[in-house]
């Protein structure tokens, strides 16, 4: 693989297209319909490079990229609809790798890709924090870069998905993140109407992370609303 990139864009069938089109080039791809998503999926899953569409549903490309910006570090490259001269002047600006209206060729995408992943290499990774990737919740402690899982200074064993969920319940932890959420942020939005895949990997969680599973009191179940992670320490 030549690296991951995310696909930032609200209509699903560029989005599988593109993806498409990026495997058979050999890369690794993810896509996420808002940036609200792609931003928490970011945050476990570094992208190389963002594909950002401007014209997205709540917050949109102009604002989504000063926080991949500041929070991620890696390059994007804005893909719009709109034939605006001004749109590029300002994304330009604002920090973006490059931007090419649609429709595109998508030998010209893949070689716009190319060429600022081979700049990015050339010129140094953006940003980066020494401690990024540690999520640390009382005796829980999540390690995003080396994919581990410490419970009370024991490791956890867990599948990737089960590793993704807990993640993208830890960046939010303290507040409730609907299935909707879940499925579009750790299955993808192609999942959206399957719930019962976020019932069983939640049910799999609290049989490794909870005293009593039956009982949980770090991963809440808010009635009619989603789940919420608790941080929880253990007693002295």
């Amino acid at each position: 693989m030549t690296g991951h990139i995310m696909i930032v864009d609200d209509e699903a069938l560029i989005r599988s297209s593109l993806s498409f089109s990026l495997e058979q080039a050999g890369y690794r791809a993810s896509s996420a319909s808002n940036a609200e998503d792609a931003l928490a999926i970011a945050q476990r899953d570094y992208p190389d490079l963002v594909l950002l569409d401007i014209g997205l549903p709540g917050m949109d490309g102009l604002e989504a990229l000063s926080h991949f910006r500041a929070q991620v570090g890696c390059p994007v490259i804005f893909v719009n609809a709109r034939r605006r001269e001004l749109d590029e002047i300002v994304g330009l600006e604002l920090g973006a790798d490059d931007f090419i209206s649609k429709p595109f060729d998508v030998d010209v995408l893949l070689a716009r890709v190319k060429a600022v992943l081979r700049r990015v290499a050339r010129d140094g990774p953006g940003q980066t924090d020494g401690d990024a990737g540690i999520i640390s919740l009382g005796d829980l402690v999540i390690d995003a870069k080396a994919s581990v899982v410490m419970l009370r200074d024991n490791p956890v064993a867990m599948s990737r998905r089960e590793f993704d969920l807990l993640q993208t319940l830890a960046l939010e932890a303290g507040r409730v993140v609907s299935i909707d959420q879940l499925l579009s942020r750790v299955w993808g939005v192609e999942f959206m109407g399957e719930p019962q895949v976020v019932y069983v990997h939640i049910r799999w969680l609290r049989e490794k992370l909870e005293d009593d599973p039956s009982n949980p009191t770090r991963i809440l179940t808010v009635r009619g609303r989603g789940y919420k992670l608790l941080s929880i320490s253990s007693p002295e």
